[in-house]
């Protein structure tokens, strides 16, 4: 239930950078695309076509905002909100491509420029927010709003347009803004380059077996791909394993060797934690200066209060109140099943305390015990293709719409999959990529971004919508099989797709997932809820050699298993939870990485067999993904989902009134009207947290 990288929110708005001209007449992206529907044309983009591309884009971006900013008329939506909103298109091109790709399809040339732009980028962004011209227009808007006679989206995007110039320091004085630039341009390079420490200290790191009888309890699949990995790492004969969690979790639930289990996940936690140069402590502790004292120049007395400002739980007392109902049975759980764990240890005359190396091996023991099956009985029934095929069903049958697949569309990588989306009249509403195959220039984790937004207020503008993933490579049939949890992220990016690609907003700065933090989770973890269905299950859950479908005696373990575990997945989250609120809440100049995360945790009481489920040193969400003082989101939008999926539960798993209504209020909003308000729309009331509780196995 993770988004891991799902934007590069602080390059993704306005972007450029200085660089000298470069054929800008053979540069893809400063013409049109002529390709279809206007996708980039990935094959024709060359690394050298970024720079100039930024560097044109960077230009042009300033004699839009120049254009508006000193337009002698008296200021009107039009000639300023709905102008901003058609500034930058060269820079919203590149951008969109160069962003994705650093993501999903990097390479050590595209990290080298990633670090050299970004402060240039954040530069050129807070150029055009620090605007004192243009912001007196918008401010001259905002204080005649009522007189203007606005639809509702339009007075939408005024709010949210004077909001976002307000939080960016345009009240500010000239010294408080000159300041203000030092910071974000440090913020913005010190980002990038923690997520590269991260992704390097994945990369630098196996565990290589030469003896075979060190592979004693894994499946034969996962040995099969540890032999294809060592292989491509130069070790022939050998057999490799990573600290990622297509590799590492494997490993750590069948393998019966406890000394490798505890080195392999050791090299996991100790990412950016290794005291060498990809370590990421001094990044963290300068980044928390940081932001601390862009919050005081900003008028909050923290990160944490100036972040939460602009969210829908607004202050950190109501983050916590959330945190603590769902920690205090959630830990209680957990020290129920690590007690059981322990107890089984000493029944087969285990002398070991149980740690958190032990816990996938013995809870997968417990979990045979208790339901009579393994993850790698189920993942025949779970083939890559035919999981996805069951999502598009659950969308067809919800909203209306069809995939149709496309192999002559543009694409960045061979491997790589396009669709074309139609609604019920068959017009193409959008394009939708899936990049699902773990390689190892690509981000960890599973994310969904856009090539490009829907809009319609200049023309219809359809959606292009990339789903990224790290799921294992095919098998020797040319299959991806998936474990049930990878299920459950393929339908939630998904979600987070489907998001995008319904999107029926005017403007682009309010379509599809452009929503506060704690809001953009909800659509994605809402379909969430059919892959757990067992109606849902079957259709898709179909043996990949012999397309028998899953017995019905294996479908209701997994459902009987549900809430398996829970103690485990719900301590294990809240603590990151709690970590990043600490970090963004503190008062003190936190200087010790290792010991503030230790003593948080302690005081929080995590058992010592449970780890956070992001360390500090890799918590990406919070240092490199745009998530900081807001990991907490996703069980704020737990809370959402689970109350908002009650009426399915009522009516019918694809009631049409309710699909209607979720389709209208929630997938094609956007952030065109209050969350909240949207929200209710749907479900007549706000959310109450029970649902969320009684999922969880947590009542």
């Amino acid at each position: 239930m993770y988004m891991k990288k799902t934007f590069y929110l602080f390059l993704i708005i306005f972007l450029s950078v200085g660089c000298q001209n470069n054929g800008a007449e053979m540069n893809p992206f400063l013409k049109e695309y002529d390709t279809p529907y206007q996708i980039p044309p990935f094959e024709k983009i060359e690394f050298s076509h970024y720079e100039p591309a930024f560097e044109e884009g960077m230009k042009q971006h300033l004699l839009d905002i120049e254009s508006i900013a000193m337009n002698k008329e008296e200021p009107s939506f039009e000639n300023t909100i709905a102008e901003l909103e058609r500034s930058g298109k060269i820079l919203d091109k590149v951008s969109s491509v160069f962003f994705n790709l650093l993501g999903s399809n990097t390479s050590d040339e595209m990290d080298a420029l990633a670090m050299k732009i970004s402060p240039v980028l954040s530069s050129h962004s807070d150029s055009i927010l620090l605007n004192k011209d243009l912001f007196t227009r918008i401010k001259i808007l905002y204080e005649q709003k009522d007189s203007l006679k606005l639809t509702t989206e339009q007075s939408r995007l005024l709010d949210e347009t004077f909001k976002r110039f307000v939080r960016s320091g345009a009240n500010l004085s000239d010294s408080e803004m000159k300041r203000l630039i030092e910071i974000n341009s440090s913020l913005s390079t010190l980002s990038v380059k923690f997520d590269q420490n991260v992704l390097k200290e994945t990369n630098g790191f196996s565990l290589v077996i030469e003896n075979e009888d060190e592979l004693d309890g894994l499946p034969d699949e996962e040995i099969r791909q540890a032999a294809l990995l060592a292989d491509s790492e130069g070790h022939k004969g050998k057999w490799v394993f990573k600290p990622t969690r297509v590799s590492m979790y494997p490993f750590l639930t069948y393998s019966t060797q406890r000394e490798l289990r505890e080195e392999l996940y050791n090299s996991y936690i100790q990412r950016g934690d290794n005291d060498n140069e990809f370590d990421n402590k001094s990044i963290i502790a300068n980044m928390l200066a940081l932001r601390k004292e862009k919050a005081k120049l900003m008028g909050f007395d923290s990160h944490a209060d100036y972040v939460l400002d602009n969210t829908m739980a607004k202050t950190t007392s109501r983050v916590d109140d959330l945190l603590k109902k769902i920690w205090n049975p959630g830990i209680a759980k957990a020290k129920s099943e690590a007690d059981d764990m322990q107890n089984l240890i000493k029944e087969e005359g285990g002398n070991f305390e149980l740690a958190a190396w032990d816990w996938w091996f013995y809870s997968e023991k417990i979990r045979q015990q208790k339901y009579n099956f393994t993850e790698e009985e189920v993942k025949p029934y779970f083939s890559e293709d035919k999981v996805l095929q069951g999502a598009f069903e659950v969308a067809s049958k919800l909203f209306e719409i069809s995939f149709v697949e496309r192999d002559d569309l543009p694409k960045y990588r061979e491997n790589i999959r396009s669709f074309e989306v139609l609604d019920k009249q068959k017009e193409v509403i959008g394009i939708f990529y899936t990049d699902f195959t773990l390689r190892p220039n690509k981000g960890g984790g599973a994310w969904m971004n856009t090539f490009r937004s829907q809009s319609k207020f200049d023309g219809r503008e359809i959606p292009i919508v990339v789903n990224v993933c790290n799921f294992p490579p095919e098998n020797e049939d040319g299959v991806s099989l998936l474990s049930f949890e990878q299920v459950e992220t393929l339908f939630h990016e998904f979600g987070h797709g489907l998001h995008g690609l319904l999107s029926d907003a005017n403007y682009p700065s309010l379509s599809g997932t452009s929503v506060t933090r704690d809001y953009v989770e909800f659509p994605s973890q809402m379909m969430e809820n059919w892959a757990r269905e067992p109606e849902v299950i079957k259709t898709f859950a179909l043996h990949y050699k012999t397309e028998e479908p899953i017995p019905d005696t294996l479908l209701a373990k997994i459902s009987e298993a549900g809430t398996f575990n829970e103690g485990f997945e719900t301590s294990e989250y809240v603590a990151a939870a709690y970590l990043d609120m600490a970090y963004h809440n503190s008062e003190e100049d936190i200087k010790d990485i290792d010991k503030f995360e230790d003593d948080t945790l302690a005081d929080l009481g995590l058992i010592p067999q449970i780890e956070s489920r992001y360390r500090s040193t890799y918590f990406g969400h919070i240092f490199a993904g745009g998530y900081s003082s807001g990991y907490y989101s996703y069980l704020w939008t737990e809370v959402l989902e689970a109350d908002a999926f009650e009426p399915f539960r009522e009516k019918g798993l694809f009631d049409k009134e309710t699909a209607s209504k979720l389709k209208e209020y929630v997938y094609a909003s956007g952030n065109t009207e209050d969350l909240m308000t949207q929200y209710i729309n749907y479900r007549g009331s706000e959310p109450t947290i029970e649902p969320l509780l009684k999922k969880r196995g947590l009542d």
